[in-house]
């Protein structure tokens, strides 16, 4: 486990950047938060790591958004709404086992139809103004605590 702190939605997305260069495809990332907690802030900084220059927009409505043009797709999900249903007719599979990156915000709404790897990041609002934010970065399976691992010796080596 790793925590972080983000004193502004710049760090926060630049904490996010970092952590992009490590990613391979089939990764999966689930953000838990709550509303206003910089889920979809620390997407927008994964995305500009992978490359990504589309607006990113949070997929509530949609549920469901695709970014190809980065490094590796990015797939961008919102299951808050499959709190009754879960997510069994979406085919979630095929984009936990394809060729892109996964990050999911208000997993714990679909806990069967995740993966059994992956690396979970909670973003809580801490200070006055709750911009300032704590990052814990928790890794599920081997996979997620290399790639944590690599994240936390690029950290150390650029302070």
């Amino acid at each position: 486990m790793k925590r972080l702190k983000a004193h502004n939605e710049e760090e926060t997305k630049a904490a996010a950047a970092e952590l992009a260069k490590f990613l391979e495809p089939g990764d999966v990332i689930l953000l838990e938060g709550n509303l206003g907690a910089g889920k979809t802030t620390f997407t927008k900084g994964l995305a500009e790591g992978l490359g990504i220059t589309k607006v990113i927009k949070s997929p509530t409505y949609t549920i469901i958004r695709e970014y190809l043009e980065g490094r590796l797709p990015l797939y961008h999900m919102d299951v808050y709404r499959l709190e009754e249903t879960g997510g069994m007719d979406l085919g979630l599979e095929e984009y936990f086992e394809g060729d892109g990156v996964s990050i999911i915000e208000w997993a714990t709404f679909i806990p069967e139809d995740l993966p059994q790897e992956y690396l979970q990041i909670k973003l809580v609002p801490v200070g006055e103004d709750l911009t300032e934010r704590e990052l814990t970065f928790d890794p599920v399976g081997k996979r997620y605590e290399e790639l944590l691992r690599s994240f936390d010796e690029d950290q150390s080596d650029s302070k």
